[in-house]
């Protein structure tokens, strides 16, 4: 194993590991802290996926660090540590404190901070983050039911999370190529900067970033970094050039979505599905907390919609509807309902016959795969930017499409399926 990988949700080590397939690396992703080295696959690159980017941070750095045990033990030359490119997290965590147990753990007294995923329109650029021509404070994510972003500048935010350094390499400084940046890196680390956040507005940029990370025991930021990691390793003749896709065979079977996100990305996707004919069911927590809709309810409509083409069954809604519900049941408990819900929606899908199911939203795809009981992802084709097909393999087989909810384009649900032939 050249890099070990340690996401802090689902989505998003999908997303990382089909940065990482695209760059030539044989990738696979783990669900769920690894029981020992033994228990990982063989790859190039393993991507474990937790569901820790809200829970207490204290459980957040305990199962990053058995993760980074397994990794480690299992021969890993390089860590990963994955967070969300909207640097989705509180005053208190997770992003700070996971950062700070990985570098103690691995001895080393710097490392770098950059989400940018400039495909996706998240940038950063001197400190701080935007998403498309918004500052992150200005956009969508300034209401997200969990992890509210209402101040762009990371330096500000990490300096909040953690009692280390937080410095920025600017852009001009990465404009400037490799050698120069990772002098910059050199230089900040003398200077007493223990995380360095790193601006980034291009692909080019990322490149860069991970030429000059090359020899850093640690890296963490968004799956964007990722692009300019397995260059590095190529150079060296660590990884071959085969199509890492090669090979991909989706099953087939019926086809259904579960949207639990309620991100602005999501709620057009789900629009335009109804537009595009899509049968559709919206889920209400409050009508799931009265027990007036439940699960068997849900399926029972399910089982009467006929033909192979997908069905949509979704809680997404505006956020002050969001906020609505939360007020009345209480934010996790509304959360949790809903992911339960659709998690079960999903093993009865499953018993009906779908095989082909796309689920939006990080924490709804954390419940639907251990629901599932699903443990390791193959990564296929890419539907957009950051979101690939995958295969979970078991008895039955399962495409899957784990979509972070703030990921692909309006049309996303439309076309998705196009690519399972």
């Amino acid at each position: 194993m050249l890099l070990g990988c340690i996401a802090d949700d689902l989505t998003g080590a999908t997303d990382l590991a089909l940065m990482l397939m695209r760059g030539g690396m044989r990738t696979l992703q783990v669900i769920g802290v690894p029981d020992d080295a033994g228990s990982l696959p063989q790859a190039d690159a393993v991507v474990v996926a937790l569901k820790s980017r809200t829970i207490p941070a204290e459980e957040a750095v305990a199962q990053s660090l058995a993760s980074a045990e397994a990794l480690l033990a299992a021969g890993a030359r390089q860590l990963f540590f994955k967070y969300c490119s909207t640097f989705d997290s509180t005053d208190r965590g997770n992003i700070g404190p996971v950062t700070e147990a990985l570098m103690e753990r691995l001895d080393c007294s710097f490392t770098l901070a950059c989400p940018a995923f400039p495909a996706t329109g998240r940038t950063v650029y001197l400190g701080h983050l935007f998403v498309g021509n918004l500052l992150l404070s200005d956009s969508p994510l300034k209401d997200h039911p969990l992890t509210p972003m209402r101040d762009p500048n990371l330096v500000s935010v990490l300096s909040r999370q953690t009692g280390r350094s937080v410095g920025l390499v600017p852009f001009d400084v990465v404009d400037r190529g490799a050698d120069v940046l990772t002098e910059a890196f050199r230089e900040a680390e003398e200077a007493g900067t223990a995380i360095a956040i790193v601006d980034a507005v291009s692909d080019r940029h990322l490149h860069t970033i991970g030429e000059a990370a090359a020899e850093l025991p640690l890296i963490t930021g968004g799956s964007g970094v990722a692009i300019g990691l397995p260059e590095t390793f190529r150079r060296r003749g660590q990884i071959a050039s085969d199509d890492p896709v090669a090979g991909f065979a989706p099953p087939k079977g019926r086809a259904a979505i579960l949207a639990g996100s309620c991100s602005a990305a999501t709620q057009e996707q789900v629009a335009e599905a109804r537009a595009a004919g899509v049968p559709a069911l919206r889920v209400d927590p409050q009508d799931l907390a009265s027990g007036q809709t439940g699960v068997a309810e849900i399926l029972a409509w399910a089982a009467e919609q006929g033909g192979e083409g997908p069905l949509l069954v979704y809680s997404t809604a505006a956020p002050e509807t969001v906020r609505s519900v939360q007020d009345r049941l209480g934010r996790d408990a509304a959360g949790a309902l809903v992911e339960e819900a659709l998690a079960q929606v999903a093993c009865g899908l499953v018993d009906q016959g779908v095989r082909r199911l796309i689920v939006a939203g990080g924490e709804t795809s954390g419940a639907v795969v251990q629901a599932l009981g699903v443990r390791v992802l193959e990564i296929g084709p890419e539907i957009d930017p950051g979101v690939p097909w995958t295969v979970a393999a078991g008895t039955p087989s399962l495409a899957l499409a784990l979509k972070s909810g703030n990921f692909g384009a309006p049309d996303f649900f439309v076309k998705a399926w196009d690519l399972l032939s």
